[in-house]
């Protein structure tokens, strides 16, 4: 497994990153290993990343942090955008003093990751996108009012739940707002362009079946985009299409997560000496 050679925090830490008008939770294991930075799902927690980092093990150094508003301790914003959620990444490298990294992200993560990876080639030593980052059109008029009308429903629960930090706290128009903008943004026209970009190794792990809001086969015909995404871009790859669903993947195929990890690692060309 390829090491990181630069000085790096020795011991693991946990605290708050301000960034904009906020602060994160973060929590850093520390040492030399390769830095791997997790990105969330829309609205969980570093705690779905769990069994993922412990199928890695100890040699690599893990970074998870909450999105604003997520879990028990990070706050509260203005801003909920996608844009400020890939602001966020480098906010938490900055703070971190890492400036090369491999990302993980899960559904909403995912698309972050591509992003991110798309934006910042010099510093991805790549990818592994969880579900998520399909470009496909799933999003119409008819979409966008379930999508609001399912959150405004959540909503009469939610509150109960966010003193655990697992649920948002986030009002139901903010949640179905940031739900509305994926839809956006994962076009075809919008995200295919992206993905074409990315000039680092980035490997998919597919789930099966449905996902929270989808109906019949929706979510397959939206994960048979990537056919044509691999076929334009040889860097990205389907690593392994997995049995469980969207929703279940992290905790149920975690170890094809990490051996996706563990590829895109060996594929990195650049020198150890720059994972800092």
């Amino acid at each position: 497994m390829p090491m990181n050679n630069a000085s790096a925090p020795s011991s693991s830490w946990t605290g708050m990153v301000p960034v904009d008008d906020t602060a994160l939770a973060v929590t850093d294991t520390g040492g030399p290993g390769v830095p791997v930075v997790y990105l969330n799902g829309q609205f969980a927690t570093q705690g779905y990343w769990r069994r993922v980092i412990a199928e890695l093990g100890t040699g690599w150094r893990h970074i998870t942090f909450d999105e604003r508003a997520r879990g028990r301790k990070s706050k509260r914003s203005a801003d909920y955008s996608f844009e400020a959620a890939v602001r966020d990444v480098d906010a938490v490298l900055a703070a971190r003093g890492v400036h090369r990294a491999l990302v993980v992200g899960w559904s909403y993560g995912a698309v972050v990751g591509a992003h991110w990876v798309s934006r910042n080639p010099e510093r991805a030593l790549g990818a592994v996108l969880v579900d998520g980052a399909f470009p496909h059109d799933w999003l119409d008029e008819a979409m966008a009012q379930r999508i609001r009308k399912m959150f405004r429903r959540m909503n009469l629960f939610m509150p109960l739940l966010r003193p655990t930090g697992l649920t948002p706290r986030m009002n139901a128009d903010q949640m179905a707002d940031s739900n509305i903008e994926l839809g956006r943004l994962s076009r075809e026209r919008e995200l295919g362009p992206v993905l074409d970009t990315i000039t680092v190794p980035v490997r998919y792990v597919v789930a099966s079946g449905t996902s929270l809001g989808s109906r019949g086969d929706e979510q397959e015909q939206i994960r048979a985009s990537l056919d044509a995404v691999t076929a334009r871009n040889p860097h990205i790859r389907i690593g392994a299409k997995v049995a469980s669903n969207h929703g279940a993947i992290l905790k149920k195929d975690f170890p094809a997560v990490a051996e996706a990890v563990r590829e895109v690692a060996g594929l990195d060309p650049g020198d150890a000496e720059d994972r800092r």
